[in-house]
């Protein structure tokens, strides 16, 4: 007897669902950051500053090339789950095939952007020159694993929407296990440099990304996948860039002026592009839970207006941005309170830490903005209104944040004024997101009705 792997969220209490849903996305949040930081932590105390700052030098540069394909992929969940919630088998696997043959075909395009542009894009971000070589040896390694990256979001999202959050979970704690057990061995004991650095998350990535589509394609999987069959079917590949296209504009916008940000923070030195580049993986772990809440928030919404329980939708929407809000704040002051001796974890440089708290000291008390922002923007688009999320970020946190830093630069060049542009945006964001909440008929959003 098959094993169900799935989970229907327009049935049962709204509260215990999206928690139970949450909470393996959750853990799973933990597992990336570990994933991630790993690299971060190992080559700043067996390496040094310089090594570090190379690995930090542009974070951002990886989410800005593969933040549009990974956005677009999140359309194929957004309609998976709402065919999941109308009972529709057959549109349901049309979906997945057209989004596996997408990941692979963006995956290849990002490899080949990412290995040949790098040195350029490295240039025009000022990284410093003493870093240059070894943050482009570390990030041509990283690009060489973009099929695998592309193609474990996507099964990933799958699972996810699909009401399965657990069992990505158990693939990501195994392959994190495994990234930071190389990185160890090539850096810790081998000595090899940054570049084996990315060698370890590209093999750990590779590893989740298989033991993902094994599951997809074994017969423990309701919609089981059959690899031969992956293939374009152009009405829903037209479907899913609907609702996934404005999901990757509005990833790449908020990448794009993040990059802004990172060039001018480069400019003032390695120390501040270390502090810059710990801070933001301090900060991924203070996203945690907005992170898990929006993905069960973008199921829950889909499931339920596939399903056309309006009312139930609203329910867990409120609960979901409610819940992320206040988590969120908790870990920002836990943040705040101990921002030196958690990026002193990664770097003891007098430096380096005085940059990171003063970034730290200035954001962290502002993350239930950020939550809220975030919260809503998933429920739009699970309710399949992606369009309005990215109008908001592009004007907002595209426009209005790189404006604002050319001003800062230009008659003040002072760090700090420069990090005051994420809540000052948050801020903004929310309050349009509040009105449009309240205001639009976003519940009739697969209707396409007027919202």
């Amino acid at each position: 007897m098959t094993k169900k792997t799935t989970r229907d969220l327009t049935k049962g209490n709204p509260y215990g669902l999206i928690i139970a849903f949450a909470m393996p996305l959750m853990l799973s949040q933990i597992f990336q950051q570990l994933y991630n930081t790993a690299d971060t932590f190992i080559v700043g105390k067996f390496l040094g500053t310089d090594s570090l700052a190379a690995v930090s030098a542009s974070g951002t540069l990886i989410f800005m090339l593969a933040s549009f394909f990974i956005g677009t992929g999140m359309g194929s969940g957004v309609a998976i789950s709402r065919y999941f919630g109308a009972g529709n088998r057959e549109k349901v696997m049309t979906a997945i095939y057209t989004n596996f043959a997408f990941a692979l075909v963006a995956g290849v395009l990002l490899t080949v952007v990412g290995v040949f542009l790098t040195p350029t894009f490295l240039v025009w971000m000022k990284t410093d020159e003493q870093v240059l070589p070894e943050a482009i040896t570390y990030f041509r390694y990283f690009f060489l694993g973009s099929i695998a990256t592309v193609l474990y979001n996507t099964c990933t999202g799958i699972m996810n929407a699909v009401g399965d959050s657990k069992r990505p979970l158990y693939y990501l704690i195994f392959s994190s296990l495994m990234n930071i057990i190389l990185d160890l061995l090539f850096i810790g004991y081998f000595r090899w440099g940054v570049w084996a650095a990315a060698a370890a998350t590209v093999t750990s990535q590779m590893v989740s990304a298989i033991l993902c589509i094994i599951h997809l394609s074994g017969k423990n999987f309701e919609f089981r996948v059959d690899l031969k069959k992956i293939g374009f079917n152009l009405p829903m590949l037209k479907e899913i860039l609907s609702y996934g296209v404005p999901a990757g504009i509005q990833n790449s916008v908020i990448a794009f002026a993040n990059v802004i940000v990172q060039t001018q923070i480069n400019s003032f030195g390695k120390f501040a592009t270390a502090g810059y580049g710990i801070h933001a993986k301090i900060e991924g772990f203070g996203f945690l839970p907005i992170n898990c809440f929006t993905m069960a928030i973008t199921t829950f919404t889909g499931q339920n207006l596939g399903a056309k329980e309006y009312e139930r939708a609203k329910v867990g929407a409120r609960f979901g941005i409610l819940s992320g809000t206040i988590l969120a704040e908790i870990i920002g002051i836990l943040v705040y309170i101990f921002a030196p001796n958690l990026i002193g974890v990664f770097d003891n440089n007098p430096s380096v830490i005085e940059f990171g708290v003063l970034q730290a000291r200035i954001v962290t008390l502002f993350y239930c903005l950020l939550a809220f922002s975030h919260c809503i923007a998933a429920v739009c688009r699970g309710a399949g209104k992606a369009l309005v999320p990215m109008i908001v970020m592009l004007s907002v946190w595209c426009i209005f944040r790189v404006s604002y830093i050319s001003l800062v630069m230009k008659f003040i060049g002072e760090l700090k004024y420069i990090y005051w542009a994420y809540p000052i945006t948050w801020a903004i964001s929310s309050l349009i997101y509040l009105i449009y909440y309240l205001k639009s008929d976003w519940v009739h959003g697969f209707e396409n009705k007027k919202a």
